[in-house]
């Protein structure tokens, strides 16, 4: 972590200076503090050139949380905001899985045991935590912003209108608002979504399921592992453990509706679903001592068209966006409906700052949807595939562990890949870096840092800061120099060298080996200091040139989106290509 580079700074250094926040316009108005909507504030909220407002109908934070699940992919996203570190100290994590299937006898038996998430998948585990207390998180870093962004609780949107100078208007039961962009994140009856009038689009299965989270005693030996049982005609039950070392939810299957009933006509009960998990668990033992929270719900799938107010092929680029269950809702149990939401705002975020900060034509903006709404569709896909493979009777017992590892991948939300586009480009050069694939997040490795021989992850220096990375996979040839050039022309001026894109050398020698002019590295901030973290070695252990498949003669060259994603692959010796490739995305100059 760098600080102290305009001054020194007592206390902690997570609690930034307050900003001037006197503007009186509202350039990004938020609506809804769920997962995505104070993902997308925690981001704005360190730019203090952008004002940002978010409302929330509730009276108050959320205090009992939904969602649970962490993908690996989060906690990626979530190093990049700072905070993983703390969800890694309270959570569950989850580190094997087991089935159990009915034996001859029909009482159910461990039937196999994995790894939940496989070797060398990510640097980060896949862990469990109350959503929240992820929104405390968010809510900590807002407050301790520059903008000191906080929520305006018991503020309901009543509708909105979207003027033609640029402009949208939003109405709510304590006035009208006025800001240049809207993003509903206010889930699946989201009154934003309704004023566009964009529909959900899907379908239900008919099927009934219970969850609940207790505190319980029982002999069934797997209580504190991720499970998933199958019974002879009791139903399936999916165990998660919770956070904390007692707590434990259930995924329970209840029943099969009819058609055109709701589960809100069966009149369940906390007993219904304790019965029914009792079932599934024989001959072993529940003992339910106490509820936290409990729900039932049917399983469907439902996805907007489009996440914004314009299309992806339209002249006009957006003004009003929608993010997580407000364009996309499915079956919790596969655990993606939080994660998915986080990046859709993660993805936004980035392109909303580009475009306000003038690097980049509102035309940017086009792709979120663009993005956003394919991946989407992927999950509603994954999502039925995935519940009926939960819940059918009477399959091999190795069939749906077989489907639970063949997407794991998937699960651990590290299978993302945007397609080639405005932002992703071709495969020309990927055999240069055939571990950082065009399109998907960038796989972080371990290296060292030469100047203080630190070892780190190096996509730990991916911070959520709006910053582009160039990472500069040293080959036979010093190209420092000619990118360095490159970095500068799209840097505006009186901004710091590395503001707009941030370039890191990787070299082939270890970091006692190494030898560099540290003049090379840039000198920014108020007074003019030098940043040592830009130059690193492989680890020893872990030579990322090999784990990653960098091509040792030519080099590569990788460039990073704001939000972790790898735009391309690009030999460093052919720097028009670079050029060509950020001036697509910028212009000219930045």
């Amino acid at each position: 972590m760098q600080y102290h580079l305009n001054g020194f700074r007592p206390g902690d250094p997570n609690h930034h200076p307050a900003a001037d926040t006197t503007k009186a316009d509202t350039d990004v108005l938020i609506v809804g503090t769920g997962s995505a909507g104070l993902t997308l504030a925690a981001y704005l909220a360190q730019f203090p050139h952008i004002r940002t407002r978010i409302v929330e109908q509730r009276d108050g934070p959320l205090i009992m949380g939904q969602a649970d699940g962490i993908a690996c992919r989060t906690m990626e996203m979530f190093e990049a905001f700072g905070f993983a570190h703390l969800v890694n100290r309270e959570a569950y994590h989850v580190n094997e899985t087991t089935f159990w299937n009915p034996d001859a006898g029909g009482n159910i038996t461990r039937t196999g045991r994995i790894d939940d998430v496989e070797e060398g998948l990510s640097e980060q585990p896949h862990v469990i935590l109350s959503q929240a207390r992820v929104h405390d998180f968010y809510l900590d870093l807002m407050r301790n912003a520059p903008t000191r962004l906080e929520p305006e609780y018991g503020t309901q949107v009543t509708g909105l209108t979207i003027h033609d100078e640029g402009r949208v208007t939003v109405d709510t039961n304590h006035g009208l608002i006025q800001a240049r962009y809207v993003i509903g994140c206010d889930g699946a009856r989201s009154a934003v979504r309704k004023a566009l009038e964009i529909p959900l689009k899907g379908e239900a299965e008919n099927a009934a399921w219970g969850v609940m989270d207790i505190l319980a005693t029982t002999d069934f030996p797997d209580i504190r592992l991720k499970t998933a049982i199958q019974s002879k005609d009791q139903g399936s039950l999916l165990i998660i453990p919770r956070e904390g070392g007692y707590m434990v939810r259930f995924y329970i299957e209840l029943a099969k509706l009819n058609p055109n009933e709701r589960v809100a006509d069966r009149d369940l009960t906390p007993d219904d679903l304790i019965a029914a998990a009792k079932r599934i668990l024989a001959p072993y033992t529940l003992d339910v001592k106490d509820i936290v929270w409990w729900s039932v719900y049917e399983i469907g799938q439902r996805v907007t068209d489009q996440f914004a107010d314009t299309g992806p092929d339209d002249a006009t680029p957006p003004r009003v966006f929608i993010a997580g269950d407000a364009c996309h809702t499915h079956s919790p149990k596969a655990g993606q409906g939080m994660n998915v939401s986080m990046q859709d705002a993660f993805n936004l975020g980035w392109k909303l700052q580009t475009v306000l900060e003038g690097r980049a034509s509102p035309d940017l903006l086009h792709t979120y949807s663009a993005e956003r709404q394919a991946i989407a569709q992927d999950l509603i896909n994954f999502d039925r595939d995935f519940a009926r493979a939960f819940a059918a009777r009477g399959q091999d017992p190795q069939t749906f562990q077989n489907h639970f590892q063949k997407h794991a991948r998937y699960t651990a939300g590290v299978e993302t890949r945007y397609a080639p586009g405005h932002l992703t480009g071709p495969n020309d050069h990927q055999a240069l870096a055939t571990g950082f694939t065009i399109g998907k997040r960038f796989h972080s490795a371990p290296v060292i840092r030469w100047a203080d021989a630190k070892p780190i992850q190096l996509g730990h220096t991916v911070m959520a800061d709006g910053r582009w990375r160039l990472f500069h996979f040293a080959g036979d040839t010093d190209h420092t120099d000619a990118l360095t050039k490159i970095i500068a022309s799209h840097t505006p001026e009186n901004h710091d060298p590395d503001s707009i894109i941030d370039m890191r050398t990787i070299v082939q020698t270890g970091h006692r080996e190494t030898h560099t002019d540290i003049a090379r590295f840039p000198t920014k901030g108020a007074l003019n200091l030098r940043d040592m973290e830009k130059l690193f070695c492989p680890d020893p252990d872990a030579d990322i040139f090999d784990m990653r498949g960098i091509d040792r003669k030519t080099g590569a060259l990788v460039l990073v989106r704001p939000d972790q994603y790898v735009s391309h692959v690009l030999p460093p010796g052919q720097q028009d290509a670079l050029v060509n490739w950020l001036t697509q995305i910028f212009g000219d100059k930045a």
